[in-house]
């Protein structure tokens, strides 16, 4: 198994200043042991019917369901999540466990 993983993808309001949150993210994971790893990245591909208006992807990884459950009513998290929640527009959570295919090499 691959752990644990907690998907956030955002549109995020006009005006506000999404590398502020970014950073907010990532002082957030790096304070909780639970989160294994953080990933993010803004979409590249223009292809506006698709993406439906969602411009930014959040990935966290887990090593189990556990983790995540702790990170979920974590303080911090907690708190962050108040702030993310006045800067979103639109926003879509998947949270799964890791079926792993093929490892990355």
């Amino acid at each position: 198994m691959g752990g644990f993983k907690h998907l956030v993808v955002t549109k995020f309001k006009e005006g506000v200043a999404v590398e502020d949150i970014i950073k907010g993210m990532e002082k957030l994971v790096s304070e909780i042991d639970e989160v294994s790893s953080f990933e993010w990245g803004e979409d590249a591909g223009g292809q506006e019917m698709l993406s439906q208006g969602f411009t930014h992807a959040f990935l966290l990884t887990f090593r189990n369901k556990e983790d995540f459950t702790a990170f979920l009513s974590h303080p911090r998290h907690l708190e962050f999540s108040a702030i993310l929640s006045t800067a979103i527009d639109k926003v879509l959570l998947l949270d799964f466990p890791v079926v792993l295919v093929k490892p990355a090499s």
